[in-house]
């Protein structure tokens, strides 16, 4: 990026990328309230596990203009872009937390677990001192995953009025203005290195040494 791009936009820059991060941290904890519970639950549940990962898989699907375009005439969304955006990309994170919450928990050795049960430990302490430390590493990597996928949809975010970066990618494309486009890319792209680096070196913390 050129020094006389950041002189005119620095200013813009830094509000829409302070815009950007809110909308995808409000996403991305959402998502993360609601999933790592649920797979929680789904561990206990496993019956239940293809039917609501495979609900979660469709939302992933659904092309993010379209996700948008659904979520504008409902009336409570409707009022503020801001709704519309934290909810869409809510539901793009919720795969990948799910779905490693899930699989991280039930990938825990049935060994640790009797033994926990054995030391007298109600299914809380075994949740919150066994299973959730355990399957940590799991947990994170799904979480790094949800963060990059939001940073990268929450330019969408632009199209609805919600802000972010992506409106200086939506105005340089209307206006044919590649200076414009590169503002908002390349920070939106540092973002995402910058998040799946944090993410990726707490990921690492959390991972069991093996012998």
């Amino acid at each position: 990026m050129s020094a006389g791009l950041l002189a005119q936009y620095g200013g813009e820059i830094a509000t829409l990328t302070m815009e950007h991060l809110w909308l995808t941290g409000a996403a991305v904890l959402s998502a993360a309230a609601i999933a790592v519970p649920a797979g929680v639950w789904l561990a206990r549940s496993p019956r239940w596990a293809e039917p609501v990962i495979g609900l979660a898989n469709i939302l992933q699907t659904i092309p993010s203009l379209a996700m948008f375009g659904f979520l504008l005439p409902l009336p409570w969304l409707g009022e503020r872009a801001a709704r519309i955006a934290i909810v869409a990309l809510c539901a793009y994170a919720l795969l990948p937390i799910l779905r490693n919450t899930y699989a991280g928990i039930r990938g825990i050795d049935r060994s640790i677990i009797e033994v926990a049960c054995a030391m007298g430990l109600t299914d809380a302490q075994r949740l919150f001192k066994v299973e959730l430390p355990l399957a940590a590493p799991f947990i994170l990597a799904g979480l790094r995953t949800a963060t990059v996928t939001c940073i990268g949809i929450a330019t969408i975010a632009a199209a609805v009025g919600a802000g972010g970066l992506g409106e200086l990618i939506f105005r340089g494309v209307a206006s044919v203005d590649n200076r414009l486009v590169l503002a908002g890319a390349i920070p939106a792209a540092l973002l995402a290195l910058a998040a799946d680096a944090a993410l990726g070196q707490l990921e690492r913390l959390f991972k069991v040494p093996t012998a």
